[in-house]
């Protein structure tokens, strides 16, 4: 059997751990695409091994790298990476919402695929959870927590502009785990005398103010510069978190979900023939597949290694993600 795998747009805390859990069963009969559908398209395509997945299983990043590829979703570009991928059984692939895309367009081409959820603004629509999630929260929290208390030294208002692209899972998140003065998690939220009186309120008290922002709503500098409008005394500070949520090392929790994830996948790869997805829901795991009408169906309830053998048993016929 030949294995590929991808990890493909942003890269997820907690990849690399699925890949050298993938790596760890399948041995040389497991390929990585460098740099996700780009690597695909260029048929730069090398057993994982010369990545050293089991040298990175516990780093944030991705070992066989990441990209984004538009390229990909043009008819020229998708026929190129389709043809490389039909010199393999089975296209694994991580990452996001486009990248599920891709996915699905390569199993509907005749490409057995599986699918692994994984980016840290958890929005992917067939998962409750996805690969790198928690551990980008906790970044957010360490940094507000490492940087107010400068802040609070001298009085300031520090304002953190916080990664999510087009969610807010990962601000809210964030504003329920510190005790944050102000959340804009969208444009409507953004109220100046609000957000003002906020700092105000706290600067009475002797202390310093924390003020989060969902990226892509406003610059700092823009908000900054209209709040000192209001009190041009009050000092603010702008601290974008950025790529430290993708860049610290994965969490214990976010490991145990990598681990979780890739032996779900190696299950489907060895005891079924159909494209499926994993995914997280409703408080446990589950692989999924999709119907020819577009549903999707569950094939298990429960990430139990009693019943996954007795459930996908029922399925061995080939199906699309």
């Amino acid at each position: 059997m030949k294995i590929l795998v991808l990890t493909s747009g942003g890269d997820a805390p907690g990849m690399n751990m699925i890949l050298a859990t993938l790596y760890k069963k399948f041995g040389k009969e497991l390929y990585a695409c460098r740099a996700g559908f780009k690597g695909l398209i260029n048929n730069d395509i090398i057993p994982i091994s010369e990545f050293e997945p089991l040298k990175f299983a516990k780093e944030a990043g991705s070992c066989i790298k990441c990209s984004r590829c538009p390229e990909f979703k043009t008819k020229e570009g998708f026929n190129k990476g389709l043809k490389n991928a039909q010199k393999f059984d089975v296209v694994i692939v991580l990452g996001g919402n486009g990248s599920y895309q891709g996915c699905c367009e390569l199993s509907e081409s005749g490409i057995r695929t599986v699918f692994i959820p994984a980016t840290i603004d958890n929005d992917v629509i067939i998962s409750d959870y996805s690969q790198g999630y928690h551990t980008a929260v906790k970044a957010c929290v360490t940094t507000i927590e490492n940087t107010m208390p400068t802040m609070d030294a001298f009085g300031r208002c520090c304002i953190f502009e916080i990664m999510g692209r087009d969610c807010s899972r990962i601000t809210r998140c964030v504003s329920r785990n510190y005790p944050c003065d102000y959340v804009v998690l969208k444009k409507a939220d953004v109220n100046y005398k609000k957000m003002a009186e906020a700092v105000r309120n706290k600067k009475e008290l002797g202390q310093g103010s924390c003020i989060i922002v969902k990226e892509r709503i406003l610059k700092l500098q823009t908000i900054i510069e209209n709040l000192q409008k209001i009190d041009p005394d009050m000092e603010y500070r702008g601290c974008v978190v950025g790529y430290v949520q993708r860049g610290t090392n994965p969490t214990s929790i976010d490991l145990d979900y990598a681990r979780s994830y890739a032996r779900l996948a190696i299950n489907v790869i060895l005891k079924t023939k159909y494209s499926a997805a994993i995914v997280y829901k409703k408080d446990d795991f589950d692989i999924i597949y999709r119907n020819e009408d577009g549903s999707f169906k569950s094939l298990r309830k429960n990430a139990t290694k009693e019943t996954i053998k007795k459930i996908i048993t029922k399925h061995e016929e080939k199906t699309s993600i």
